[in-house]
């Protein structure tokens, strides 16, 4: 868990206390209303329009429901402008408009979301009816705990969502008719855009690798690049992160595939010390600031891991080795980012582009017309970028 502070509210005429847990690092809420199966969904509605939290006492289903009413609520259109003057607007706004208005959207969707919470016990056991037994996907989010504590219902249903992420897995790949699946952990983002696997699953080896082989994974994640590599046929991949959660998760998959042997995790800021024949990058794709700490892997402020992978990586190629720069045009699409400044760090890098492979994605937003983002995600490309020394 990360640092905690203290959540108050008072009922029955007594003042209570409890650690308070958020990954979107929102601060402890202020106003605090006790809440049971009473509670309607109007009234559930315009106490988190208000600010005013509540802490569920009721039945543990019933509050489902009712974040599933708050749901249904946030996302029905508004009345006060008719469907012709929504779609004039959209016209009018441009792609980076559209973008910082879409995530203001979701920065008050997860706030009003968020204020169903649900008091847990020191062992991760929910007390209220009809509760699931959340204590072992809790144990895995978020360690072993000593004091009961509070979390946004919406945050816990994450927490079960990722643990059966993690007991299942993701397949990401066959072996000689065997399924090959990782398995991603709370916090750390799952493979399931299998778009950027096959990339590098299929490109050609740099021939360097005959001589040295040896590779590079620039922000390990699940580990699934890196096991790429491995089955390949690399012998010797190291692959970095900063990230705890990144780490474990890693090495969990590593281990469970057998291939320690091949691969290495180290908790570095981007590159170890020393070359390697192939040196492979996935940074975030959009340069943008994470409003948690479950969005580091998708956006990066200002395109800091980006810049800073092409800036390093002349030092840690080996002669005749490459880089694969993993990365979307979605911020292209999007205004947050244009081909020529990319073009232009590569080129300031001392790097040359052999080659662009290039494949559109298959995820279902890329097809869902009323997303707002559509008009971008529709015109998106994910490419791996092969590149070398001058």
């Amino acid at each position: 868990m990360t640092p905690s502070t203290t959540l108050q509210w008072e009922d029955g005429g007594q003042v209570h206390s409890a650690k308070w847990h958020s990954e979107n690092g929102i601060a402890p809420h202020k106003k605090i209303q006790i809440a049971d199966d009473t509670l309607t969904a109007d009234i559930a509605y315009r106490l988190a329009c208000e600010g005013t939290a509540m802490l569920y006492k009721g039945d543990f289903q019933n509050a489902r429901q009712l974040l599933q009413a708050l749901v249904r609520r946030v996302d029905k259109p508004s009345k006060k402008s008719s469907r012709a003057d929504r779609v004039a607007k959209e016209k009018t706004k441009s792609p980076l408009d559209t973008f910082n208005l879409h995530r203001l959207a979701q920065s008050q969707r997860a706030r009003i979301l968020g204020m169903i919470l649900i008091p847990v016990n020191a062992d991760h056991s929910i007390s209220l009816r009809r509760a699931p037994d959340v204590a072992q996907a809790c144990l895995e989010a978020y360690g072993e705990q000593t004091e009961s504590y509070v979390i946004s219902l919406r945050e816990l249903l994450g927490v079960i969502s990722a643990h059966e992420w993690r007991k299942n897995g993701v397949q990401v790949l066959t072996r000689d008719d065997e399924e090959i699946r990782i398995h991603p952990h709370y916090g750390v983002f799952s493979p399931v855009r299998g778009e950027y696997i096959d990339l590098v699953l299929k490109t050609p080896l740099p021939a360097a690798i005959k001589k040295n082989s040896t590779a590079f994974d620039i922000g390990a994640g699940t580990g699934v690049l890196a096991v790429v590599l491995a089955l390949r046929g690399i012998q010797k991949i190291i692959s970095t992160d900063l990230d705890e959660r990144a780490i474990a998760c890693a090495q969990e998959n590593i281990k469970r595939l057998e291939l320690q042997s091949q691969i290495d995790i180290l908790k570095t800021d981007l590159f170890p010390s020393g070359k390697a024949a192939l040196i492979v990058c996935n940074p975030p794709w959009l340069p943008a600031r994470p409003s948690s700490s479950l969005e580091h892997a998708v956006y990066d402020p200002e395109s800091q891991m980006l810049k800073g992978f092409l800036s390093n990586l002349k030092n840690h190629l080996l002669d005749g080795g490459e880089g694969w720069l993993i990365l979307s045009d979605l911020a292209e699409h999007l205004g947050l980012r244009s081909r020529n400044e990319l073009l232009q760090w590569i080129e300031q890098a001392n790097l040359k582009v052999l080659a662009r492979v290039d494949t559109k994605p298959t995820h279902h937003k890329a097809f869902d017309k009323t997303d707002a983002l559509h008009a971008a995600r529709s015109k998106e490309v994910t490419s791996l970028w092969r590149l070398a020394l001058k």
